[in-house]
C-alpha cells in the first residue's frame, strides 16, 4: 500500500521576547501561532482494526501534540533560561504567570525544531513526522522538513 500524508492543524498563544535582538521583538510580545503538523505512514489495512483504513487517528495525533506543544506553550511565555531574562522570568513566575524557560532563542525557527523533536519521540514506530509549519503571524512562518534533518 502507499505512503499517505495527513496534516492536523492546532493554534496556541504564547509570549516571547528575544534576548539581544536589535529590533521590537527584543520586547516582550504575543503571538496567535498556527502549527501545522504532517505524518506519513502506511494506512491500516487489516479489516478488523478499528481505525482500518487510517495513517493515524486524528483524535491519537491530537492527544499527542496538545500534551507535548499546546497545552505547555498556549498563555506561556518562552524567555532563553541562558540570558538576563531569567530575572523577569521568575519575576513573572513568582505572580502566577506561566512561563517557559527553554535552551535556545524562542524564534519560530527554533521552536519548530524543538516541536519536532518532542512530537518525533511520541509518534508510533509505523509513522514519520515528515513537516512542521509554525506560523507566527498571517504572512511569517517557519517550516521544518524531515527530509531536509
Amino acid at each position: 500500500m502507499r505512503q499517505i500524508r495527513i496534516t492536523k492543524i492546532f493554534s496556541f498563544e504564547t509570549g516571547h521576547a528575544l534576548y539581544g535582538y536589535d529590533g521590537k521583538c527584543r520586547n516582550v510580545h504575543g503571538h496567535s501561532y498556527k502549527l501545522s503538523v504532517t505524518v506519513i505512514g502506511t494506512p491500516i489495512s487489516d479489516n478488523d482494526n478499528v481505525k482500518f483504513g487510517m495513517v493515524i487517528d486524528f483524535g491519537d495525533l491530537k492527544k499527542i501534540v496538545k500534551e507535548e506543544i499546546v497545552d505547555v506553550f498556549d498563555h506561556a511565555t518562552v524567555f532563553n533560561k541562558n540570558t538576563p531574562h531569567v530575572e523577569l522570568a521568575k519575576e513573572l513566575s513568582d505572580r502566577g504567570h506561566s512561563v517557559l524557560l527553554v535552551d535556545y532563542q524562542p524564534t519560530s525557527e527554533m521552536m519548530v525544531i524543538d516541536f519536532s523533536e518532542k512530537i518525533k519521540k511520541r509518534l508510533p514506530k509505523n509513522i514519520m513526522l515528515h513537516s512542521l509549519r509554525l506560523q507566527e503571524t498571517d504572512s511569517s512562518y517557519a517550516e521544518w522538513f524531515a527530509g531536509d534533518n
